[in-house]
């Protein structure tokens, strides 16, 4: 027996590759930024998305914080909607806002409001 139960069933590496790409692209940004916001070397974080290894617990949850999404959707056990182009976008600047100091989030904070407010 290989320890998983008869109801249990490993994750295919495969499709959690695909997830990490489709999700990167989402928030507009290179699978390599992804990596480098995760806190990954990018050879490391490219094994995961080409599929050739498989994250730890730890890692996994790292990456999913990174990326503004949960470990289960990356998993494949999340909701598998279609997202509106609104929350995409919120996504994305979501993440963008995460990566930037202080002063770059307070610009950019100035930058929206003023735009919202015309």
């Amino acid at each position: 027996m290989d320890g998983i139960g008869a109801t249990e069933q490993p994750v295919p590496m495969e499709s959690f590759a695909t997830r990490l790409r489709k999700r990167a692209k989402e928030l507009g940004i290179s699978n390599a930024e992804a990596g480098r916001r995760v806190g990954l070397s990018e050879r490391r974080y490219a094994h995961y998305v080409s599929g050739e290894r498989e994250p730890d617990l730890t890692t996994l949850i790292r990456i999913a914080g990174a990326l503004e999404t949960s470990p289960n959707e990356l998993l494949g056990f999340g909701p598998d909607q279609k997202r509106s182009k609104r929350a995409v976008l919120k996504d994305r600047l979501n993440v963008a806002a995460n990566a930037m100091g202080e002063r770059e989030l307070e610009l950019t904070v100035i930058q929206a409001e003023a735009v919202a407010s015309a």
